[in-house]
């Protein structure tokens, strides 16, 4: 073991630290973009939507059209086709799962009453995905990602098991990979002919504005799906999460006319509506598509400069030992260290370097090559961050010697 190395990370590990990127979390310095939205509603303020409606009040349990309009111009889909939800995408999609157990899809039977439901997960893909179906008691099948997308000979394979009763895509900047589905990989999810007709696409579009610089192209999918008569295959789920306030921001769900109509048939006994104050200020802060894109844009230059430092690091000290993805958008670098993926998570947490754990890429966090570590940098400082990044270095340098 190279003593130079040791020595200087035995250095970083006395100075105590305590960084966390375990998650991909936007910084202060993003969140700040979004504080005039708290102005844009005062007490003289008109509280009325575009269709009338009083949003302090109760009613419009679809959203308000605005709204429905500003997300359905992020998803691809007409207004009418979407429900703008509360803050939370990943709650929408939990809420989904739970009412295909206890209703069915769709008029289909409820998943509750099968023997075995069963869900196609692209690996390496987004831990939470993974976590959720674990809760159901869903089986999971690991699917493997290409440079284009996922697996699509396997996928078209699998579906033909009436068990198989969805898939999740992230098709921009998928998450850990950051790569954008190719047109054809969209077509051909877009046509599938599953064996079971409650099947799913669920379709986790959380990167759909979060382009570093410029505008990555993803084809639209529920407009291929559409051209073939195959549209209620699709779920459609965005949020403003990361570009407004995550904890705060708005949540959209977009469907055929069919899958609305189930969705809204149990929706309307779980609530009158959702917070239409906050759809309304997202709105009228971001104004449109446009004035959200070029929102995104400025958190867009901030994260580049975040991942350039990653890249850096990881180029200037580990380009023989390891192998890491640049991506042009979204939140993650995803990290291979042959072999020794655990044991370099394991040494950053000796340092005070917390990372997402070795295997939660891959459901039940079974990575079988024990390689794959994903990156969180833009919550940090650009100190913190140049500290972690020289610590993950170290620790994949000691474990790979």
């Amino acid at each position: 073991m190279d003593q130079k190395l040791l020595n200087r990370f035995n250095y970083l590990k006395s100075l105590h630290l305590d960084i966390d990127m375990s998650r991909g979390k936007p910084s202060k310095e993003q969140l700040d973009l979004s504080n005039k939205m708290n102005d844009v509603l005062s007490s003289q303020s008109d509280y009325k939507s575009l269709d009338g409606l009083d949003v302090r009040n109760y009613g419009g349990l679809e959203g308000i059209k605005e709204a429905r309009q500003l997300m359905g111009d992020v998803l691809g889909i007409d207004y009418q086709n979407v429900l703008v939800l509360g803050n939370s995408s990943l709650s929408a999609m939990y809420e989904q799962i739970a009412r295909s157990f206890i209703y069915g899809v769709c008029g289909n039977t409820p998943w509750s009453k099968l023997e075995k439901v069963q869900w196609l997960c692209p690996i390496p893909g987004y831990d939470r995905h993974f976590a959720m179906l674990e809760h159901f008691g869903i089986e999971m099948i690991s699917v493997p990602y290409y440079n284009d997308g996922p697996d699509m000979d396997l996928i078209e394979a699998l579906v033909n098991e009436e068990n198989i009763k969805g898939i999740w895509i992230v098709p921009k900047f998928s998450n850990p990979l950051g790569i954008t589905y190719s047109d054809e990989v969209i077509r051909r999810l877009a046509r599938l002919k599953p064996a079971a007709k409650d099947f799913r696409i669920y379709v986790d579009n959380a990167y759909a504005l979060h382009d570093f610089e410029g505008d990555v192209k993803l084809l639209n999918i529920y407009e291929e799906a559409k051209k073939v008569g195959n549209e209620d295959i699709l779920y459609l789920f965005t949020s403003t999460s990361k570009l407004s306030f995550p904890g705060s921001g708005i949540a959209a769900i977009g469907a055929s006319e069919n899958n609305i109509k189930d969705i809204t048939s149990h929706l309307k006994y779980q609530t009158i509506s959702y917070d239409k104050i906050n759809q309304l200020r997202h709105v009228r802060f971001f104004k449109n598509k446009e004035g959200l894109k070029e929102h995104a844009l400025k958190h867009g230059q901030i994260l580049l400069r975040k991942f350039k430092i990653v890249d850096e690091y990881l180029s200037k000290y580990c380009s023989d030992v390891a192998a890491w993805n640049t991506p042009k958008g979204g939140y993650f670098v995803t990290l291979k260290v042959k072999g020794v993926a655990k044991e370099v998570v394991a040494r950053c947490k000796e340092c005070g370097v917390k990372l997402t754990e070795a295997g939660a890429t891959h459901p039940y966090h079974n990575d079988p090559t024990n390689s794959y570590i994903r990156l969180a940098p833009s919550y940090l400082s650009d100190k913190d961050l140049s500290l972690a990044m020289e610590i993950i270095c170290l620790s994949i340098l000691l474990e790979s010697v």
